[in-house]
């Protein structure tokens, strides 16, 4: 059997992939709408999968350290291999930045973040509108270029499956294991 990504590897992946969707949704919904009590739970809500998910991801960084990736198709050239490295280093880099960048903007413009309305976190700096403004334009800076950066992976992915008929879209896919 080719190598394939760990179990919980790929579920840490596909739950996240669906985590990042539907905040990037979210986030992005909920911007424009006017003040109201339901703007506010969906900020909350928003907040949450944004916490949620970088503990998510704490813990798929701690499971890629001790399990290492399969390697990537022998007959990829040196380059394509050193700039998918890297693209998932820049995409892991982005999932630390844009949670912190959210508590921070939060923080910022004086709204404490409280995990699922239980666990108030600290808020990490003062009250600054202007720091709150600028660190607006960066989380969604930020999630932009996640965004920009998913698509080139998927597309990457589909590449891989459809013109290189390689598995390296194949060993990430939930399908269930044959051992």
């Amino acid at each position: 059997m080719k190598a394939r990504y760990t179990r919980t590897a790929r579920s840490l992946h596909w739950l996240m992939a669906l985590g990042i969707i539907g905040t990037f949704a979210l986030g992005t919904y909920m911007q424009d709408l006017p003040l109201s009590p339901t703007k506010l739970q969906l900020y909350s809500w928003h907040k949450w999968a944004g916490v949620t998910l970088f503990v998510l991801l704490i813990l798929r960084l701690a499971w890629r350290i001790t399990h290492p990736a399969p390697p990537l198709p022998a007959t990829m050239p040196a380059a394509l291999r050193l700039a998918a490295h890297a693209a998932h280093w820049v995409l892991y880099a982005l999932m630390i930045m844009i949670p912190l960048s959210g508590w921070l903007m939060s923080s910022a413009k004086g709204f404490q973040t409280v995990w699922f309305g239980v666990l108030p976190l600290p808020d990490l700096v003062g009250k600054d509108k202007a720091l709150g403004d600028l660190l607006q334009e960066v989380h969604e800076t930020l999630n932009f270029t996640l965004l920009a950066i998913l698509l080139a992976h998927v597309g990457a992915a589909l590449k891989h499956h459809f013109i290189d008929r390689d598995d390296v879209l194949t060993r990430m896919l939930p399908a269930a294991d044959k051992r």
